[in-house]
């Protein structure tokens, strides 16, 4: 079995654009793979333009391991964002073809199940006006679709520090949901890598009543002697990595033991076998395993099949039920969340087939989204007008 084409299909939606791959091979099977660029689409698909003819065209599509050395390796750069995205899109698309080969869902090629069922949290929930009241009444909404756990980031544009009027209503934005969901719902923080050490430490002090699972990314990724400054005197657990692209890079956040929880994207990582061979890495540390989810169905069954066969495994992040219905009818087949959890996923292979109806009838937007604008949290993304300078100080 050989990979004879790769085709790529951009869905659309109000804030973020889904790049699907299918990968099809030359007796027939065609595997599925996708990523969610953040204003990087066209960088993906540059990329792909290259490496589909001297990377991936005529390889065999079980020779998962061989495959990815060749796209990390062969083109003598270090792999970052763009790369390890497009290396994970075709290596989850691999193992969707070798589980329809073999009749098998993905998560029984990587070991079995380890659980008969997967924590979810929801996120995207709460695009409405940053007051306490609507935040309470969408809160309420999540509980109501079936979770018993979400997250948010209440800091608006914050970034650095916050004024004490900035940081007061973030704080009673918190104060709002765990009012709204009672004491038995874990409530999950995002900072975004907003804030300085700082000015992290004291708002994780401010949070403390309102018993956060977790403080995520409380200063930017670049720096983790930064990290471990906050963390050692953060009494919330911390977590972070979703922007953390390859492996050796959480070399030093283990060994500085400053996170208790790492987020990697597998979309951004290198794929499923990449990120199962970091969480049993994590395993040594003590580190607990919670997959940053930001993308679609694929994306999700992904997550569902790494979370399935993950010892170390704590929750999964999803968004599809907060967004557009016809998100989840790009690539149907996933498990829906009841009383908080996923059901283990089915196959064969990931379980999930794309919609080429739907992905026609929702084209590509031109859109760019900044998680430092306000409002952002409304996930209604718009493409700069083309006569600003980003980053200027008008904008």
């Amino acid at each position: 079995m050989k990979i004879s084409d790769l085709k790529t299909y951009v869905l659309g939606t109000a804030w973020r654009n889904l790049t699907f791959v299918e990968v099809r091979t030359d007796d027939g099977l065609v595997g599925v793979g996708e990523v969610r660029m953040l204003n990087h689409t066209d960088a993906l698909l540059g990329y792909f333009a290259e490496a589909v003819p001297n990377h991936i065209l005529g390889s065999d599509p079980f020779d998962i391991e061989d495959l990815v050395r060749r796209m990390f390796r062969n083109d003598y750069a270090r792999a970052g964002e763009i790369a390890m995205s497009a290396i994970s899109t075709v290596e989850m698309a691999c193992w969707d073809i070798v589980g329809k080969a073999l009749n098998q869902p993905v998560y029984r090629l990587l070991g079995g199940a380890t659980r008969d069922r997967i924590k979810a949290y929801a996120n995207g929930w709460y695009t409405v006006e940053r007051t306490p009241e609507e935040f309470h009444a969408a809160a309420k909404r999540v509980i109501a679709k079936g979770y018993r756990a979400m997250k948010l980031d209440p800091f608006g544009a914050g970034f650095y520090e916050l004024d004490r009027q900035e940081q007061l209503r973030s704080i009673s934005l918190v104060e709002a949901v765990r009012d709204a969901v009672g004491p038995d719902v874990d409530i999950l923080v995002e900072m975004h890598g907003r804030f300085n050490p700082a000015t992290a430490i004291e708002i994780a002090r401010l949070l403390e009543p309102y018993q956060p699972g977790w403080l995520e990314e409380p200063v930017p990724p670049e720096n983790l002697a930064a990290l471990k400054k906050a963390a050692e005197q953060i009494r919330i657990p911390i977590a972070t990595g979703e922007r953390i692209h390859a492996r050796h890079e959480y070399r030093e956040l283990f060994e500085l033991q400053a996170a208790d929880v790492i987020q990697p994207d597998i979309t951004h990582f290198g794929g499923i076998l990449e990120t199962k061979k970091l969480a049993a890495w994590a395993d040594a540390y003590y580190v607990l395993v919670a997959p940053h989810n930001v993308g679609g169905p694929v994306s999700t069954a992904a997550n569902l099949h790494l979370a399935a066969c993950t010892t170390n495994f704590k929750i999964q992040e999803h968004f599809n039920d907060f967004a557009e219905e016809f998100v989840k009818a790009a690539a149907p087949g996933n498990p829906e969340v009841v009383d908080g959890y996923f059901t283990l996923p089915s196959g064969p292979g990931l379980g999930v087939v794309l919609d080429h109806d739907v992905l026609a009838a929702h084209p590509r937007r031109q859109i760019f989204f900044n998680l430092f604008a306000e409002n952002w949290h409304r996930r209604q993304a718009e493409r700069p007008e083309s006569s600003e300078v980003v980053g200027s100080p008008t904008r």
